[in-house]
């Protein structure tokens, strides 16, 4: 292989890696403040981690093609739909935080886990022990900024890896 070809190779696998290692140490930290730390997520909380279940196995397949010369139109595609997802959703991320921060309104779903109806006991009873997580309050910040908000930083910082690896791969 050639020093360019293998230059631009060494690019996508590294961008793709480090996309992987990101999106699945923020997937981890995510579970670990919910599971852990009993932190619970909010709906928007929720389908903002579909764009890490998405970005995961995509980037270990973009990395797994560069390790073994895939063509390089394939691996650039990958990356762009790595850097739009997560683009998107440094996006969503921006308007969950803004949600919290009560610059805007948030959807009127955000209400919290549904109850189980089918079970023993009074209705009463039950409404009493759902745990309501609203979209519109920060449960945990660290330096003034908001688990949305980090969100927000990572997911962008893996479209900015994700282009990188575009522009690097590109050349040539």
């Amino acid at each position: 292989m050639p020093s360019q070809a293998r230059s631009e190779a060494n690019a996508t696998l590294t961008a793709a890696l480090l996309v992987l290692v990101v999106a699945s140490a923020t997937i981890a930290g995510a579970w670990f403040f919910q599971l852990v730390l009993d932190i619970l997520p909010c709906p928007m909380c929720l389908e903002q981690r579909y764009a890490y279940y998405t970005i995961i196995p995509l980037s270990a397949l973009v990395a797994l093609g560069a390790a073994t010369g895939a063509p390089r139109p394939l691996l650039i595609a990958g990356l762009i739909v790595i850097a739009l997802i997560a683009a998107g959703n440094s996006v969503f991320g921006v308007y969950h935080a803004g949600v919290e921060w009560k610059f805007w309104q948030g959807p009127t779903d955000c209400t919290g886990p549904l109850v189980d109806f089918g079970k023993a006991g009074s209705l009463l009873d039950q409404l009493d022990k759902v745990k309501v997580i609203r979209c519109d309050e920060v449960q945990w910040r660290f330096l003034g900024i908001s688990l949305a908000g980090y969100n927000a930083l990572i997911s962008a910082l893996m479209a900015a890896i994700a282009g990188w690896g575009v522009v690097r791969s590109a050349k040539g």
